[in-house]
Order: structure tokens, then C-alpha cells, then sequence
């Protein structure tokens, strides 16, 4: 062999060489683009771990799709996630409260989902507050993760002790059987309202307003809380006599938070009470409360011009830019929304699973028809009169990309016409006339 020979060998081999390593890197960069194509990353806050966990499992080995799941705590989940979403981190799907749908999609952290039939379809078995609660400017934006509505609650056996055989109707019987409990000394105040201004004030006034037939804004968005017909004024005015004028409510319900009122009236203290739907296990469990299988659920009371209205909110798995900018992360996502919010394997598996597990309530109405489901709610509730209920249920119709200025002036507000430091027309006008300031600044 001569050297010229064996340098053209050693020549050829060396570029054999680097071509074959050229080609194991290609391919394994190939490979690895095909694996993260089969991979999701999901952020939620840090409830039902366990249960998430072994949803993804299921999902993993039924798809073949990788879940990059992480969780956060609730208090600091909204800041944790604007801040990933600041510095583009990898997100895919994540949970979302309906509150921060307006600002989120503004900021481009959000997509619609309107485009994939496999998500839409729920809508058909979907209730309507859930659907507007994931949508912002006619697109929909996610499928439910949760919901719940505010409930009405009264403790029958204190009603029997007054001599009183049926709950109230209306606002006005919520008075008169008051009245007639205050007097009979069952109750120094029957009635339970929590106004403090925290997170649920908002709820619970949404709740008053709608049942008197009322509304924050009307359909373009434009403030109509301080107009008389419109509801809100009566509301408050309600609240604002119920404390002062007949005494059914304490004056110090504008400190009281809603766990603290939770607590006041599991301990048998009052006969009424507006609560988050999915307190009504906890009030029924001998374990969690002084007067378990004595509460009960009834229609929200309706004004004078009003309904058995009240108000619902929903948390929903929603898409981001990053997955839906690729066809195939953005089906394997929605795979994932549909394994969690819709169907999986022919049932609405994790929103059973949430709802015998942990008691969180869900939007697909067949549940309620569902065997399993109803004998988990017979344990603690009248699964008909809850299932009534959430048909009635709205949004809060005041969800905006200003809804957090707005809203802690305006439960400041309401808290001063309770204390009677000016009059319901007053605050309802202040509160008007801000929410007009920031949409003529954000418009």
C-alpha cells in the first residue's frame, strides 16, 4: 500500500467519520424535535396533586404524550405566572380563573380554542355561565376545570325552633323570618353576610344584585349599578336596612371575612347564610361542624323585581401562543384540554373525580345524572335543588381588564353605605363613575 493510497484512506475515513457523526447528530436532533412534539408542560396551582398526578399518568400511557406538570401555591400563583410568562418560559396549558381572562389575553398570553372541535363540542353539555366565563370578546378561550356558584343556606332546625315550616322565597320572607327568629331568641343576628373586602366580597354582592334582578354593566360594557331599575341600588339597600334599620345582620359583617362567617355559621349562630356552593359538605360534616345534617340548600331569594338568580365562577385549562404556534404541540395540548375538561375514554372522568374526591362542583350538566355523582351529593346536599341552582347561575358581568382597581374601590364602597358614612346612591354613583374613568382609559 503506498502512503498516497493509505492517506486517501485515512482521508476517507476520517470524512466517514464526520459525516456519520454529522448524521447521529442530525438524527438526534431529529429525534429529540419528535419528542418534544409529544410533550406538554402544564402549570397549575397546588390543589388535588394527587389526583392531577394520576390523571396524567392515565393520559401519558393512553397518548403517549410526556406532561411537564408543575404546581404552584394559590396565594402566589397569578404573580408566579405573569412572571413566566415575562420571561417566556416554557408553557403550554395552564389553569386560569376567569377574573384574569380579559388581562391575560390583552397582555398575548392567552389563544382561543375555537378552532378545535374536539373542545367545542362540550359546549352542547356545557352550562352557559361556563362557556361565557372562558370567553372574552366572542371567542372561547378554555374548557372548565372547576366552577361553583353562591349558595343560599338556612339551618332548618333554628327556622323550626321560630315555628317556621319553609324557607324563604324572596328577600322580603329572608326579613320577615328574621325577624320573627331575632324575636323568638334564637338568633341575635339570623342572618350571615361576609363583607369583608377580600377576594369574595364580589361575589357575594354579584349574588344580591342578580337576585334583585340587577347588573354592574349592561351589554356594552357601560356602568349601570347606580341606575334605579337596574338592581344594584336595591341590593345594597337591602344590606344596607338588614343591618341598620332591622337588626337581621351584624353591624361588624364589614370585618367579617367569608371563612370567619364560615365558621359563625357551622357553629350554629345564624339561620341564613350566603356561601360558596361547596361549603355546604363541610356545614354537613359532623367533623367540621356543630350543626351537620341541619343545613340546607334553597333557591337563592328573589327581589322584588328579580329571580332566583346568583352568581358563578369558573377556572378553565387555557392554551398559550407557544403551543398553538406549532400544529403538533398545539394537538397534543388540546388533547390534554380535552383529557382533563372534556372526556376521557367516553366520561367526564377528572371533573367526577374532583367533584366524590374533594366536593368541587363542574359545568357538564349529564354529571348530575350520574349515579356516583348523585349519591356523593346525597351525603351532604339535594343534588336537584344544587343542580336548579347552577342553572340559574351567571357570570360576573363586571370581568374586565380594569376589574382589580375597580373592584376593591367599588366593595369599599358598598362597605361605606353599610356604615352609613353616605347613602346608597352615593356609592353606587362613585363606583360608576371610576368604572367610566378606567374603560375610557383602557379604550
Amino acid at each position: 500500500m503506498s502512503d498516497v493510497e493509505g492517506g486517501g484512506r485515512r482521508t476517507l475515513l476520517k470524512s466517514s467519520v464526520a459525516v456519520g457523526a454529522a448524521l447521529f447528530v442530525a438524527l438526534g436532533v431529529a429525534s429529540m424535535a419528535r419528542a418534544a412534539e409529544k410533550e406538554v408542560n402544564f402549570s397549575g396551582w397546588s390543589a388535588a396533586v394527587d389526583l392531577v398526578e394520576s390523571h396524567i399518568q392515565a393520559f401519558e400511557k393512553n397518548t403517549g404524550i410526556k406532561v411537564n406538570y408543575s404546581n404552584y401555591p394559590w396565594g402566589q400563583y397569578r404573580d408566579t405566572m405573569t412572571t413566566r410568562f415575562v420571561g417566556d418560559a416554557p408553557l403550554d396549558v395552564l389553569w386560569v380563573s376567569d377574573s384574569w381572562l380579559p388581562e391575560w389575553v390583552e397582555a398575548g398570553w392567552l389563544v382561543p380554542i375555537d378552532e378545535f372541535e374536539n373542545l367545542t363540542k362540550y359546549n352542547a353539555e356545557t352550562d352557559d355561565f361556563c362557556i361565557k366565563s372562558a370567553s372574552y370578546k366572542g371567542k372561547q378561550y378554555g374548557l372548565t376545570y372547576y366552577t361553583d356558584y353562591m349558595a343560599f343556606f338556612y339551618n332548618e332546625d333554628l327556622l323550626k325552633q321560630a315555628g317556621i315550616t319553609e324557607p324563604p322565597k324572596t328577600w322580603t320572607e329572608v326579613v320577615e323570618q328574621s325577624l320573627k327568629i331575632k324575636k323568638a331568641g334564637v338568633s341575635k343576628y339570623p342572618v350571615m353576610l361576609a363583607l369583608a373586602n377580600e377576594t369574595w366580597l364580589i361575589e357575594f354582592i354579584s349574588a344580591m344584585v342578580f337576585s334583585h334582578g340587577g347588573r354592574f354593566v349592561d351589554d356594552q360594557g357601560n356602568p349601570v349599578m347606580n341606575e334605579q331599575d337596574q338592581g344594584a341600588v336595591n341590593a345594597l339597600q337591602w344590606i344596607v336596612d338588614a343591618v341598620n334599620k332591622h337588626g337581621i345582620v351584624s353591624p361588624a359583617a364589614v370585618e367579617t371575612g367569608e371563612l370567619t362567617g364560615l365558621k359563625a355559621f357551622a357553629a350554629g349562630n345564624h339561620a341564613f347564610a350566603l356561601e360558596p356552593k361547596y361549603r355546604l359538605r363541610v356545614l354537613n360534616d359532623p367533623g367540621q361542624s356543630r350543626v351537620a345534617g341541619n343545613i340546607k340548600q334553597t333557591l337563592m331569594p328573589a327581589g322584588s323585581d328579580g329571580s332566583h338568580a346568583t352568581v358563578g365562577w369558573m377556572r378553565f385549562y387555557g392554551m398559550t401562543p407557544r403551543a398553538k404556534k406549532d400544529p403538533q404541540r398545539a394537538e397534543a395540548t388540546a388533547k390534554f384540554i380535552e383529557w382533563f375538561g372534556g372526556r376521557a375514554e367516553g366520561e367526564y372522568r377528572f371533573q367526577k373525580m374532583m367533584l366524590t374526591d374533594i366536593g368541587t362542583g363542574f359545568c357538564t350538566r349529564p354529571l348530575f345524572e350520574d349515579p356516583d355523582v348523585r349519591a356523593a351529593f346525597a351525603q351532604y346536599g339535594d343534588v336537584d335543588i344544587i343542580a336548579e341552582q347552577q342553572g340559574l347561575a351567571r357570570k360576573k358581568d363586571v370581568i374586565s381588564p380594569w376589574f382589580g382597581e375597580w373592584n376593591e374601590f367599588n366593595g369599599a364602597q358598598w362597605q361605606i353605605a353599610v356604615m352609613q358614612r353616605s347613602t346608597v346612591k352615593e356609592a353606587l354613583e362613585k363606583s360608576s363613575e371610576l368604572w367610566t374613568e378606567l374603560k375610557e382609559e383602557f379604550d
